[in-house]
């Protein structure tokens, strides 16, 4: 078996036994009803020969949204697997981990890395990093790697120099949490620098409470699906948590998996993207009643507002309507 095929948590597509529960959670199967697009059906292809250039319309087609990999009772790697296969398509050589030592305990430097989409908004920006206590608490990264996330995510080459180059701006001796906005972006920093502490920006922004007590019941929270799918054993509880606590609805199915619109994908971004990501919005809010839609990612904000008539809010955003309450209550004292 070749060796970068075989990367995976637990288990390579060899484990794969064709139960086709992963089909359940694949937005392009839901799209398409083709299995030659799904999990299911490039490991099976796999095992029986084929090659990466075999694959590649089934490759171009997939969204990395992750909610296969829960759903899998092999516990397949299968996003790492789509990655590994567009990389043998792009014949991109793997990258290895850094050991990096531990932030020392007495650095309290938490350093946000965001997105293509926070990076253009100045002002969102700013609201971010004073949800984390301002430049005295948080240092926000302007080289956001998002070159090295597309690179990721499409399979290509990432030149050493860039990529030492892009982490030594982090000035990670200094950090003692790192905070990432882009899904694919924070597989990969957590895969190179395994001794550090890194989390989604959405977790990061919902575990603050100027942020969550601004959470309503009237309220649809969308998680970010890429990131809650990397780590959903443990983020299942937070999310579940903040549901109980706040009674605000979710884009969680019965299975606690999040179902994703696509927006953030490759194939939307190149325009092959066979699942339309407004359907996929109309469906998660079908059958709710809500008074505004919360999302974390930001890629997202233009879909929901195209299908609904209630305000959507960028979960940063709940900051400002936070100072605009207090600002208000001032003004009436």
């Amino acid at each position: 078996m070749n060796a970068r095929l075989k990367h995976a948590r637990y288990t390579g597509f060899a484990a794969c036994s064709g139960c086709s529960l992963c089909l359940l959670a694949c937005p392009v199967w839901d799209a398409t009803r083709d299995i030659r697009l799904t999990p299911h059906g490039r490991a099976k292809a796999l095992q029986h020969g084929a090659t990466a250039y075999d694959l590649a319309a089934s490759l171009d087609t997939c969204t990395l949204c992750g909610a296969c990999e829960p759903a899998c009772p092999e516990e397949i790697d299968l996003v790492s697997m789509v990655l590994d296969l567009r990389s043998a398509l792009n014949h991109s050589p793997s990258v290895p981990i850094i050991s990096t030592p531990p932030a020392s305990k007495a650095a309290q430097k938490i350093v946000i890395v965001p997105d293509s989409a926070l990076t253009s908004d100045a002002a969102l920006l700013a609201l971010v990093q004073q949800a984390f206590g301002g430049d005295h608490k948080a240092r926000m990264v302007f080289d956001n790697g998002a070159d090295i996330a597309l690179a990721l995510e499409a399979g290509t080459a990432i030149s050493d120099e860039r990529r030492i180059e892009f982490l030594a701006a982090l000035r990670l001796e200094s950090v003692e949490r790192l905070i990432v906005g882009d899904g694919i972006l924070l597989r990969a920093l957590r895969h190179w620098l395994p001794n550090m502490q890194i989390e989604s920006l959405g977790v990061a922004m919902s575990s603050l409470s100027t942020v969550k007590n601004q959470l309503l019941a009237s309220d649809f929270y969308v998680i970010e699906a890429r990131a809650y799918h990397a780590d959903r054993e443990r983020l299942v509880q937070h999310y579940d948590g903040l549901r109980i606590q706040y009674g605000c609805a979710m884009n969680l199915d019965l299975q606690r998996l999040a179902i994703s619109t696509t927006a953030t994908s490759l194939p939307m971004r190149l325009g092959r993207n066979v699942v339309d990501p407004y359907e996929r919005a109309r469906w998660i809010l079908q059958g709710y009643e809500f008074s505004r839609v919360i999302v974390e990612d930001l890629n997202e904000l233009a879909v929901f507002s195209a299908v609904t008539s209630q305000p959507v809010i960028y979960l940063a955003q709940l900051v400002s309507e936070l100072n605009h309450h207090i600002s208000l209550t001032n003004s009436k004292e």
